[in-house]
């Protein structure tokens, strides 16, 4: 009658028990964000060289998920807390990213200042140039690096913050959109093993928030979590590859990212080739499209041309030939559909332009067409262009204008020797260059492969003198060699970055032919400056192209094949003689219909299934780590976790777990399993002293009953059931009640 004036009983082991959950709350969050933000990062390891970037980004990621777990534990129960969290995680990402990004003129490293702010702005101009022009996998550069921390270090942020608060869809949402970014930017195809893990990912993101949600319904219904799970898991699976692509949808298909340098060799190696625009003209043959030219040469790399520009109704300038001089004007219409550049493919020398977005520029120097605004996928434009066809005598005659740079110190000697030995016997400046050209085509042979094998796969002067010893490579190694010997004869050379001519179609525009481009005849050539006749074009490289030659006047004069204006093709089922005629079987091997084989990389396909592995396995290695941590709880004498730890171990092993049943009733269920009846009469007695005693005491070491008991159920059982029940635990993904309800009627 006098109990209202007795203190109360503090529930010392209520309160651990709720310490506890708290604390594996806040260990989900940070596991969870650590999880969902690695997922975000995998699919950047395709499109970015490996470098170290990628730790940076790991590093940074896990300090958020350990600077939300303290704050979390420290401030735990506190209202504020989620605002002290994120000024904590606010807090540690500027000092950590000042000591990664930009540490010299930081106070201490660490505390950023004026030229730190000045520094990272410097560094993200590099990184969206970068980006802009270059072409997968871009270069681990200082700028690029900047820019992925900081952006990994935002998602991680806003990942943790939104999975503590229980938003799961957002958070699915963000990670869905973040890590689908590089394959719908580069138009790869769908990871199919990343898109797997997203469905796992964000079955256990909708599974935390609703099981620390107090306002969440207690039931779930097993069949629809099931089925939700494998509609996404199947469409990952299945729909996902066999989704028709089209390359005018956004989203889908396939683009190259131009980059005005020499660094086509991965473009060059695609496993795929694809269309990437295609031109119709009423001409015998279809020209070379160029889209920049370099001409300054620091002994390693070429730079691109950057002259001054001028608006496009302005037009391309003065010509560069002499009046006198017989020409032909042709017109190409050029669709571009494969492309994602902010430089127009044009053919040379081109006179007019029209059918372009607005946006678009006039660089008169190397009549090329650019915008800072615009993205030459989709555009439809039609190129005018005048094809100087001087005879072989007035090219002969013509002076080849001298270099207008000073020629690199120190290039390696075996150029200079080379291009002397070669035109020894030749007369004027041009049957040099066509000495060189010819013996180019004739002593060298083409190969993708060999200079990456060699270790001269560059530009460099080095890499061209090895180039001319091993005489193998492709078409930058021709190019670049070609221009170093001309320029070592004091003649003003530059180098091309364009596409071959491209295969002629069985379609039709009118009277128009149709010619399709590919992606692997992205292509680069040199030219010479002719004085009164301008650039003209040279073709080096063996096995591809025409090469350059004009024909005397006596034969009917005025005309020529080459770059500048390509032989016609034969026959429109045929590739063209101006089109490539690459051999890719260098190992001799090809197919019964005389295609090459496709070696294959072991890589990606070992990864992928190592992958696939671990996300099967992920849910198993959940459950497993979840019995370590009871076991330990158990150790300290918590009777309720043993028991929950028995009760999920009846769950996927689908034997009878009703919460309807005492401990005892349950208990004498456990030994009719085989479980032993004295570790069960001291897990039974613990878990009634726990539910019913005024005061919670010490249950001892729990931890041998929960481990005899759970192994003797799973011996109860037979082998599939053990499989199943390591494989695909039940209990992660059903609540009690639900599991229960399935179960009660097992046996």
């Amino acid at each position: 009658m006098f109990r209202a004036e007795n203190p109360p009983v503090v529930p010392v082991r209520a309160e651990r028990r709720e310490s506890t959950r708290q604390t594996e709350r806040t260990f989900a969050v940070a596991v969870l964000t650590t999880i969902s933000s690695f997922l975000v990062l995998w699919p950047y390891t395709s499109v970015i060289a490996a470098g170290v970037w990628s730790l940076m980004c790991i590093a940074v990621i896990m300090l958020i998920a350990v600077t939300g777990f303290i704050v979390r534990q420290v401030r735990s129960g506190h209202a504020d807390r989620p605002w002290s969290t994120l000024g904590a995680q606010l807090l540690v990402s500027v000092l950590a990213l000042t000591a990664m990004i930009e540490p010299f003129g930081a106070f201490f490293g660490v505390v950023p200042t004026e030229v730190t702010l000045r520094s990272v702005g410097v560094l993200a101009s590099e990184a969206f140039q970068q980006v802009q022009f270059g072409t997968a996998p871009l270069e681990s550069t200082r700028g690029l690096n900047a820019m992925l921390v900081i952006g990994f270090c935002v998602i991680a942020i806003l990942l943790d913050q939104l999975i503590a608060a229980r938003l799961a869809l957002l958070a699915v949402i963000l990670v869905a959109a973040a890590g689908a970014m590089p394959t719908i930017i580069t138009r790869g195809d769908a990871d199919v093993v990343w898109f797997v893990g997203l469905a796992l990912v964000a079955l256990f993101l909708f599974r935390h928030s609703t099981r620390h949600d107090r306002t969440a319904p207690r039931q779930a219904s097993v069949g629809v979590m099931v089925s939700v799970g494998a509609a996404v898991i199947v469409a990952a699976l299945v729909i996902t590859p066999v989704l028709p692509v089209s390359a005018t949808w956004i989203g889908a298909g396939t683009s190259v990212q131009l980059n005005p340098s020499l660094r086509l060799g991965d473009d060059l190696r695609r496993p795929t080739p694809f269309t990437v625009m295609t031109l119709a003209t009423k001409s015998t043959s279809a020209p070379y499209l160029r889209i920049a030219s370099l001409s300054q040469f620091d002994g390693e790399t070429w730079t691109p041309d950057e002259t001054d520009r001028q608006p496009l109704r302005a037009g391309f300038g003065a010509p560069d030939w002499a009046e006198d001089l017989d020409s032909i004007e042709q017109r190409t219409s050029i669709r571009v559909s494969g492309i994602a550049s902010s430089m127009l493919p044009v053919p040379f020398p081109a006179t007019k332009i029209v059918g372009v977005s607005s946006g678009w520029q006039v660089v008169p120097a190397n009549r090329t067409v650019i915008s800072s605004t615009r993205d030459a996928e989709g555009e439809d434009y039609t190129v005018t262009t005048e094809n100087v066809l001087p005879t072989k005598e007035q090219i002969q005659a013509a002076p080849v204008t001298s270099a207008s740079t000073e020629p690199v110190e120190e290039l390696p000697a075996v150029i200079g020797e080379m291009a002397r030995e070669v035109t020894a016997d030749a007369g004027t400046a041009y049957d040099k260059l066509i000495a060189l050209q010819n013996w180019f085509r004739s002593q060298f042979s083409y190969s993708l492969d060999a200079p990456v094998d060699g270790g001269f796969d560059g530009t460099g002067a080095e890499a061209v003198a090895e180039f001319l010893d091993a005489r193998s490579g492709y078409c930058i190694h021709f190019a670049g060699a070609f221009a170093l010997m001309a320029q070592s004869m004091d003649m003003q050379v530059r180098i091309v970055v364009g596409y071959l001519p491209g295969r002629m179609t069985d379609e039709k525009r009118g009277t128009e032919s149709i010619y399709a481009v590919s992606s692997e005849q992205l292509h680069a050539w040199p030219e010479v400056h002719f004085e009164g006749i301008g650039w003209v074009s040279f073709e080096p490289t063996a096995s591809l192209g025409v090469p350059t030659s004009f024909q005397a006047a006596s034969t009917g004069g005025g005309s020529a094949t080459g770059p500048a204006a390509p032989a016609p093709s034969a026959a429109p089922s045929a590739a063209p003689t101006n089109g490539p005629e690459i051999d890719r079987d260098q190992g001799g091997t090809s197919t019964a219909d005389g295609q090459p084989l496709r070696q294959l990389n072991p890589t990606p396909v070992m990864l992928g299934v190592l992958g696939a592995v671990l996300v099967l396995l992920l849910p198993a290695l959940v459950r497993f780590v979840l019995y370590l941590v009871r076991r330990g709880r158990a150790r300290d004498g918590d009777a309720m976790t043993a028991w929950r730890e028995v009760q999920d171990t009846l769950i996927d092993l689908r034997l009878p777990a009703s919460d309807a049943d005492s401990p005892r009733v349950r208990g004498a269920a456990l030994v009719k399993s085989g479980a032993d009846p004295a570790m069960v009469r001291v897990l039974v007695d613990a878990v009634e002293r726990a539910s019913f005693a005024r005061t919670a005491g010490d249950g001892g070491d729990l931890s041998p009953a929960v481990a005899q008991i759970t192994t003797a159920l799973r011996r109860s059982v037979d082998f599939r059931a053990r499989a199943a029940a390591a494989l695909v635990p039940r209990s992660l993904f059903i609540s009690r009640t639900s599991a229960a309800t399935a179960t009660s009627g097992a046996r």
